[in-house]
């Protein structure tokens, strides 16, 4: 072996062990083992699904809050129908004792007629000949109020119950508010990731929206007047909504009540077809999650969701639930 290959192979013993440490600790490492951002594709897919579950949500405690303002009418009602009830019982039973009273101390029935002067007609009292039938008459109108207080208080009590079970069903709801706030920080954050803003604007239509007649032109002149107001959850405007609160507030202004709650607004109007699509017509997406109001043109104006504006979006946008009108 010449002195030149050996020399060659000196220096190439002496560097292979430096080598290969240098690839152990990292040095040499492929580029492709760092960490890399995710993409704007990524990015977009976590924001709709994140999107989806606040607006869910959301829905959800709409709805509670509307069954609860129901309910605790319906409680309120109960609870005043009660009052003349108990009066009229504790008459009826007052008068009832003052027959009985003057029975045993021997009074006449003339003197024992005088009891219902105050709030029965006479003609009552004239009819009635005998003790017995007054208080066979009066033990009636007894058994009568207490059985109707009875069914009353029955009512009242359910629906008492009914109260505390939604107002807690509303209370844990509301509970996850600081959740929902920490998931529109980290979608904020997303979208400004994505898009260097909170989100790319989108071009308001330059043009007035083409005559519509009736309440269902009012309906949508409203919404396409609320075009660029924020998103807030649980809002009916006038300064920001969310979905079901801009359907509410587009056809109120048309003189028509709407629940606030996209499901309850499905189910309490009557259904079209897709062929049948009108503007101002009701549009429901992600299984009664979510509702805009069609404006025509295969076009809908909807409240999309936390960190957005009402804008103008494609009618398949998302793959719709179905379609109602509000009358």
């Amino acid at each position: 072996m010449s002195a030149q290959h050996r020399l060659l192979r000196a220096l190439t013993g002496g560097w292979k062990p430096l080598l290969m440490g240098l690839v152990a600790v990292g040095v040499l490492a492929p580029a492709a083992a760092a960490h890399a951002d995710p993409s704007v594709q990524q990015i977009e897919a976590q924001i709709t699904a994140q999107s989806t579950q606040l607006e869910k949500i959301i829905e959800q405690y709409n709805k509670v809050t509307e069954e609860l303002k129901a309910s605790q009418a319906a409680a309120a009602k109960a609870n005043a129908d009660l009052g003349p009830l108990t009066d009229q019982l504790n008459s009826a039973s007052t008068r009832v004792g003052a027959i009985a009273a003057s029975a045993y101390k021997g009074a006449p029935l003339a003197q024992v007629s005088g009891v219902f002067e105050a709030s029965d007609p006479s003609a009552v009292v004239d009819r009635l000949a005998t003790l017995d039938q007054v208080t066979k008459f009066e033990n009636g109108q007894l058994q009568n109020f207490a059985a109707i207080k009875t069914r009353t208080d029955a009512e009242k009590a359910k629906l008492d119950k009914l109260v505390a079970d939604q107002a807690t069903q509303r209370q844990s709801l509301d509970n996850q508010k600081k959740k929902i706030t920490a998931d529109v920080a980290q979608l904020q954050a997303l979208r400004i990731k994505v898009y260097g803003v909170q989100k790319p604007s989108v071009a308001t239509p330059s043009t007035p929206p083409a005559y519509v007649a009736g309440k269902a032109g009012t309906a949508v002149k409203f919404a396409y007047a609320q075009l660029g107001k924020p998103y807030e959850w649980a809002a009916e405007g006038p300064n920001s909504y969310d979905c079901s609160g801009l359907t509410l507030a587009a056809w109120r202004a048309a003189g028509v009540t709407l629940p606030h709650s996209a499901e309850m607004q499905y189910n309490s109007l009557p259904h079209v077809s897709r062929a049948a699509l009108q503007p101002g017509d009701l549009v429901f997406y992600s299984n009664l999650g979510h509702v805009g109001i069609y404006v025509g043109n295969s076009q809908i104006i909807h409240a999309p969701t936390s960190g957005d504006h009402v804008r103008v979006a494609s009618v398949d946008m998302m793959p719709p639930y179905g379609y109602a009108r509000p009358r």
